[in-house]
């Protein structure tokens, strides 16, 4: 949710749709600032690593940046958060952390920033550079080309604004870049933008896809191949599944995974989410012939960004990512089962979902999902990479 007050409260990313530039980023040397000091390096910066560097070269291309700017949902949402709490805004200094093409740090700039650090590890953080300069804002917006994490900057900044989700909320791990920054650059009751966000999951049935990647192999121009289809299931299903449902696919009401407060949580936090689940079915999913499929979990996500203190207590801007929302370019997350389960109404499945980071690469999720329907338990894990 985007709430305001000023209270304080192996693969990289994939090539099929890769997300936005750098964990992070920042300048190589000081910036402009107020004060005589430097702030403390605090808390201590973790090493770049080999991942890392492929992460930043994957965001400089600018077909990500394309995706991201063209997905109006997620767009104009950031920018009437802006304005909404441009209140906050005007006449303060703001760190955009992973700043991209600098649309954001652009925006704070319109709603009255005296200053906006833009921080991108990125090389588009230099196209991000001939932006600010072509809008005439190089005195306000100043792009640092580094890690968040290594950037100098010696002022405290009054509001902190970052898009860092990913898919099913968590995968790249940015959040904690975001953390890093507020934990050494905001100032006490300073702004998060967003700052609280919810991760939400539910079972779905989509027996079309089964169909397309499983069934297909029964009869491939009147010739047998079978054969293929344990091969078919494992290529298919083995990793989460980026891709766009409706509401007509969920079977259940969702059921929360994770909260975030981007004002409160701890790095830490985010290496390992568990979370347990019980749903009831609402309606009979079942084969209705031997070419359809069913149901699978959905872990999908509801990116409802930031809120601090809220500014109004009626008033909460929200990006959704759920499937019955306009879509976005994050779509939804979706687990799917090896084997279909057939379900009747008020039928219960109950288990445990647990999320954790790759200790291969932290932008890795590795994900385990138990559950327990029919009498029999099931065991699914999986890694986003």
């Amino acid at each position: 949710m985007f709430t305001g007050g000023a209270d304080g409260n192996g693969h990289l990313p994939r090539p099929r749709r890769p997300r936005r530039g750098g964990l992070g980023g920042g300048g190589m040397g000081s910036a402009p600032g107020q004060g005589s000091s430097a702030v403390q390096p605090y808390p201590a910066a973790p090493p770049c690593t080999d991942y890392d560097m492929a992460y930043f070269k994957a965001y400089s291309h600018i077909g990500v940046h394309e995706e991201m700017l063209k997905d109006h949902v997620r767009t104009s949402t950031y920018r009437n958060a802006i304005m909404h709490h441009q209140d906050l805004i005007s006449g303060k200094v703001v760190l955009d952390v992973g700043c991209g093409t600098g649309v954001l740090s652009i925006f704070c700039a319109f709603a009255g920033a005296t200053r906006v650090y833009a921080v991108d590890a990125s090389d588009i953080a230099i196209q991000a550079m001939e932006i600010v300069r072509e809008n005439g804002l190089s005195d306000k917006v100043v792009v640092l080309h580094s890690r968040v994490e290594d950037v100098i900057i010696e002022e405290k900044v009054d509001v902190i604004i970052s898009e860092w989700m990913g898919y099913m909320l968590l995968y790249e791990s940015m959040l904690g870049s975001v953390i890093f920054a507020r934990d050494k650059w905001l100032k006490p009751g300073g702004l998060i933008l967003p700052s609280h966000a919810s991760l939400y999951m539910a079972p779905i049935t989509n027996s079309q896809r089964y169909q397309d990647s499983v069934f297909f192999w029964r009869d491939v121009y009147g010739i047998k191949m079978s054969s293929m289809m344990p091969l078919a299931k494992q290529c298919a299903f083995m990793e989460p599944s980026v891709e766009t449902i409706s509401g007509e696919n969920v079977l259940t009401w969702p059921t929360v995974v994770s909260l975030v407060d981007c004002y409160t949580i701890q790095a830490q936090e985010l290496e390992t989410i568990t979370a347990a689940f019980k749903f009831t079915s609402m309606l009979q999913v079942r084969q209705k012939s031997k070419k359809q499929a069913t149901p699978s979990l959905d872990g999908n996500t509801q990116n409802a960004s930031p809120s601090s203190k809220k500014k109004k207590p009626d008033v909460s801007i929200v990006l959704s990512t759920a499937p019955e929302d306009a879509p976005t370019h994050w779509q939804q997350t979706l687990l799917y089962l090896f084997e279909p389960i057939e379900l009747k109404k008020d039928q219960n499945i109950e288990g445990s979902v647990t999320i954790s980071q790759s200790q291969q690469h932290a932008r890795f999720l590795n994900i385990c999902l138990k559950y327990f329907t029919g009498d029999q338990w099931y065991v699914k894990e999986s890694v986003m990479r």
